[in-house]
């Protein structure tokens, strides 16, 4: 028998069945998110199609976070499948060791870390992108959110651009353009930064120009109050998300905030889960083997396939909790992120040395 024909054979049942689990999967939680997000609808002008729209381009997302649970449960699908048919008893009885069979497994674990860096990379930044700027601009009509960091609002007279919106909510380079009633520039405003305090907009570094009769005339002043119905709460969802970057953007972006004394526990640890997921997805399909070979000699493929179950769920909800964990105790973002994939990846290596 050619080991090119295992190889494809093998891969095309893994990958048959790890899709039927990713579709699954993702059908499960989307409908999930659909229940939840039907509370905001009538608020601005979220309505079902936005609903709709916001969770079809959320499902890349998704799709990235339960990718090392799908490759768990695809692949002790697709060998339990073989195993069911005596195709994997075969397989050994005409010379073909475990390891080989490992070695066939693990050329799909290749192609599904692929799968991961696709989805991390370049589809679920943009699809997330779109899905809560969309949901951001329904909610809050009159803000219009043009670039990954920075939003326009209308109130009334007055036009605002904000660069940017911090995590802390301090604003960055803001401008204030005011229309008298026959649509001629009034005044046009300029600060570095703005803070939200006692009710109103603290400014700092404020350049002000005003027009009359033909001149313009500007002013500087180190802080000013602006009182505006740009309120924090309405801010709050135009923040940039961790899932909306790349690795690399994600790096710049944490820079970006340091150099702002803010917090960037979360980023960081978006950042390393990024590059701990790869690796997570390897694990998962390489923790799959032992619970399918260990079913061969004892006969307890039923309880061997629910266990398999119980660990990826297990190792998603682990990789839930210690992120929060990290957050809560100011554990180092690393370890928050590497820890349940070394954790799996001991065990990994324990049963399948125990089946071997």
């Amino acid at each position: 028998m050619s080991l090119r024909i295992i190889d494809w054979y093998i891969g095309r049942t893994i990958l048959t069945h790890t899709l039927m689990v990713i579709g699954v999967l993702v059908g499960l939680f989307s409908f999930v998110a659909f229940v939840d997000e039907m509370q905001d609808v009538g608020v601005g002008g979220y309505n079902f199609l936005q609903v709709m729209r916001y969770i079809a381009l959320s499902m890349p997302q998704r799709a990235h976070e339960l990718l090392p649970m799908a490759c768990l449960l695809g692949t002790i699908l697709g060998l339990s499948s073989l195993a069911a048919l005596s195709e994997l008893v075969v397989m050994r009885a005409a010379g073909i060791s475990l390891f080989r069979i490992v070695g066939s497994v693990m050329k799909m674990a290749g192609l599904f870390v692929v799968m991961n860096v696709l989805l991390s990379e370049l589809i679920t930044p943009l699809t997330e992108t779109l899905a809560q700027r969309g949901r951001a601009e329904a909610l809050q009509e009159t803000v219009d959110q043009q670039t990954d960091y920075g939003l326009w609002m209308r109130d009334q007279g007055t036009f605002i651009s904000v660069g940017e919106v911090l995590p802390d909510l301090t604003l960055l380079d803001i401008r204030v353009f005011e229309f008298d009633n026959t649509r001629h520039m009034r005044s046009v405003v300029r600060a570095h930064e703005g803070h939200f305090k006692d009710g109103s907009w603290k400014l700092e570094g404020v350049r002000q120009t005003l027009f009359e009769n033909g001149r313009a005339k500007g002013t500087r002043i180190e802080s000013a109050t602006w009182n505006s119905g740009l309120a924090p709460d309405i801010l709050s969802v135009f923040l940039v998300k961790p899932e909306q970057l790349s690795v690399w953007r994600l790096r710049r972006y944490i820079d970006h905030l340091k150099a702002n004394a803010q917090e960037t526990a979360r980023f960081e640890l978006a950042f390393w889960q990024k590059i701990i997921a790869p690796f997570a997805v390897a694990v998962m399909v390489i923790l799959a083997i032992p619970f399918v070979f260990g079913q061969l000699r004892s006969g307890s493929f039923g309880r061997n396939l629910f266990n398999g179950v119980m660990l990826g769920l297990g190792f998603f909800l682990a990789s839930k909790g210690f992120g929060y964990v990290v957050l809560v105790y100011g554990i180092p973002p690393f370890l928050g992120a590497a820890m349940p994939t070394i954790i799996f990846s001991i065990a990994a290596v324990l049963l399948l040395r125990k089946v071997a």
